[in-house]
């Protein structure tokens, strides 16, 4: 089969200002991480390949580096073009296994079966688990998840959707591995939201 070269796509649509860029994408995230269930707004920085998105482009080209394994989920990887982008503006490694990812991107939530195939960590080295970007259409129209837990005063709430099969039961298996366990980071339009693995979910009806 003849090798087809890159388009050229692939080398654009990275941040212009790599300092002030990367900055301020990472103040919004860990604002969002300190505050859970908060939305904070995200600069359009970067420019991906589809249907890699403009918000967790510009999460994972901040977050990830040579010594980072990113995954990503089958609807990324249906072309080159979204592996590529990220191996030339961040240099970190691809990985076709969950379990060694210290990054995921995944676009298509709705169709994630299983957040416990990530890394977890262990109890001496906690930190070592996925970080997990979901892209999501909306943080404030799907179907409300009420959070509690550190940097929440009372309850927050927050609606993303699309998200992963079953993710009440998933997360609350989630949260019974602390310290262990993967965090979630919602890339939506323009947004950050995120759900540390400390965060708990609490039913309607409690």
């Amino acid at each position: 089969m003849p090798h087809t070269p890159p388009s050229t796509t692939i080398y654009e649509g990275g941040f212009a200002d790599p300092v002030g860029a990367s900055q301020t994408v990472f103040r919004a995230l860990m604002d969002a991480m300190a505050q859970p269930g908060t939305i904070h707004a995200l600069p359009h920085v970067t420019a991906p390949p589809a249907p890699l998105t403009a918000s967790a482009s510009a999460l994972i080209a901040t977050l990830a580096d040579a010594d980072t394994p990113v995954w990503l989920d089958p609807a990324l990887t249906k072309t080159s073009a979204v592996r590529d982008w990220i191996v030339f503006h961040t240099g970190a490694p691809i990985t076709l296994h969950q379990s060694e990812a210290a990054f995921a991107v995944v676009a298509a939530p709705e169709k994630l079966s299983a957040l416990n195939g990530f890394a977890l960590g262990s109890q001496e080295f906690p930190d070592r688990s996925t970080s997990v970007i979901l892209q999501v259409a909306t943080l404030t129209d799907g179907a409300a998840l009420t959070l509690e837990g550190p940097g929440i005063k009372g309850r927050a709430s927050l609606a993303p959707d699309p998200l992963p099969q079953h993710f009440t039961e998933q997360w609350k298996a989630n949260r019974q591995a602390f310290p262990r366990g993967i965090d979630v980071i919602l890339a939506g339009p323009a947004c950050v939201a995120a759900m540390p693995r400390s965060t708990r979910l609490i039913r309607p009806e409690a």
